[in-house]
């Protein structure tokens, strides 16, 4: 229950009747309006937590008003209120500060857990005592680059909030360390963080492994399963690849979107779930829905709140920090006595392009670990190829260093096998860039990864 009144602002009086009927049967007091002139007066009386906000006003548009409440009161949490037609208006609001949007019609009890959580984060945030430094890096994060702060900044302002968070950036860039900062200083922060690689799951398999099944539902279903978002329930469900889902499955990624409910394969009744999404994708998003890969309703669902990590060859000396810090973790665990870099390959390191970013960066860090010693790494150390890319400026483009000729003498299992190994550390680590150069899916190659390891 809330301590203070909550603001309804509503101009159809059948649905502000309906409404705050809702809420105080569930405990709240509320205080109504019918138009912004007197929404606003209302707001600047009794100071409320949480304004339900319906963007549609016959005197004045909703998003209008949302800023002046914000500008009044930053730590006010808005629900704002809108028609299924007017998703990009309620996208926009989320992006100017909005806690929550409801699209219409929804029903009571998406409408209770809307306005619980937005109390939750208010009384959490005004017991905060010490906001955290906005430029201090967050959960495994490392560097203090002014594109780094800003989407430490950008974690902070939106963690508080239920806005589906949808990061981008190139493969390697840190996109579940994002998420997982996300959920780590947001109010589920206690609650469970699952994520699902959607790439690394045959399609045929991924309706299962998100809703889940029943017993008997398919051959193989010998036991009830419940799927990653019935395991993330109280808590935050990353979904990586985003992009990688196919159409079936994104519509009903929608439905679980607007009506907080899934269905396992195979089950006669959906299931209420509480769960904050959180997504990311390599991929141009918006590239996608023009090209017809990914349906531009659920873009505009997922796409509240976009968090872009920059590529680590605009990170300016982060990239220093971060091999640094690497160098003495690994040299750690080896029982190395490295404990340094050679000024030329900071250079060199601060010059590099980077195609695979920091998982790139990480990868040369181990090689240079598990085949050297101490005390200082120098340029000799490095791996030939990165040596090469330096001194020629080649891109990841360009053709693999696996001659033909090395491949003689091998069946044609171990050359599939080096030849997608190769691929993949070429192109960064990344398995989805991978898998594009040599048009199969990523499930493909993750299935063939994970044989190996099993065979070794």
């Amino acid at each position: 229950m809330s301590a203070r009144p909550l603001l309804l602002v509503e101009d159809t009086p059948s649905l502000q009747l309906v409404y705050a009927s809702i809420l105080k049967s569930a405990g709240h007091t509320v205080h109504c309006a019918g138009d912004a002139s007197t929404g606003l007066s209302a707001f600047k009386s009794i100071q409320p937590l949480v304004v339900l906000l319906d963007l549609t006003l016959p005197d004045r548009d909703g998003l209008d008003l949302m800023r002046d409440f914000l500008a009044i009161e930053p730590d006010t949490a808005v629900i704002v209120i809108t028609a299924n037609g007017s998703i990009n208006k309620a996208v926009a609001a989320m992006r100017a500060g909005a806690h929550e949007f409801l699209v219409k019609p929804f029903d009571e009890q998406r409408f209770l857990n809307a306005v619980e959580n937005a109390l939750s984060t208010t009384r959490g945030h005004m017991a905060a005592n010490t906001p955290a430094s906005p430029v201090a890096p967050l959960g495994d994060f490392i560097g203090h680059s002014k594109p780094m702060v800003d989407v430490y900044a950008k974690i902070r302002s939106v963690a508080r909030s239920m806005a589906t968070v949808f990061i981008t950036g190139e493969s390697g860039t840190g996109k579940e360390l994002c998420a997982q900062a996300v959920h780590d200083i947001s109010n589920r922060g206690q609650g469970p963080f699952v994520p699902l690689n959607c790439g690394a799951i045959p399609s045929e398999l991924l309706e299962s492994e998100v809703f889940g099944h029943v017993k008997g539902s398919f051959t193989g279903a010998i036991s009830d399963k419940p799927g990653a978002a019935m395991a993330a329930d109280g808590g935050t469900l990353f979904l990586d690849e985003i992009c990688e889902l196919n159409l079936g499955l994104q519509t009903k990624l929608l439905r679980f979107l607007e009506t907080s409910t899934i269905q396992p394969v195979g089950a006669s009744r959906p299931r209420k779930v509480n769960v904050r999404i959180v997504c990311a994708t390599n991929r141009d998003p918006l590239a996608a829905v023009k090209q017809g890969h990914f349906r531009e309703d659920l873009y505009y669902r997922l796409h509240v709140v976009p968090i872009h990590l920059p590529p680590l060859r605009n990170r300016d000396a982060d990239v220093i920090i971060i091999a640094e810090t690497a160098l003495k973790r690994f040299a750690k665990e080896e029982g190395r006595e490295l404990h340094a870099l050679d000024e030329d390959v900071k250079t060199l390191f601060r010059t590099l392009p980077w195609p695979g970013n920091v998982r790139q960066l990480l990868n040369v860090i181990r090689h240079v670990v598990v085949l050297n010693d101490g005390p200082v790494v120098t340029r000799a150390m490095l791996p030939i190829e990165l040596l090469q890319e330096g001194e020629s400026g080649k891109d990841a483009d360009t053709s693999l260093p696996v001659g033909l000729s090395g491949l003689i003498g091998h069946s044609l299992a171990e050359i599939e096998r080096l030849v997608i190994n190769e691929t993949i550390r070429h192109y960064g680590g990344s398995v989805p860039k991978a898998a594009r150069i040599l048009e199969v899916s990523p499930s493909t190659l993750y299935r063939k990864m994970e044989h190996w390891r099993n065979t070794r």
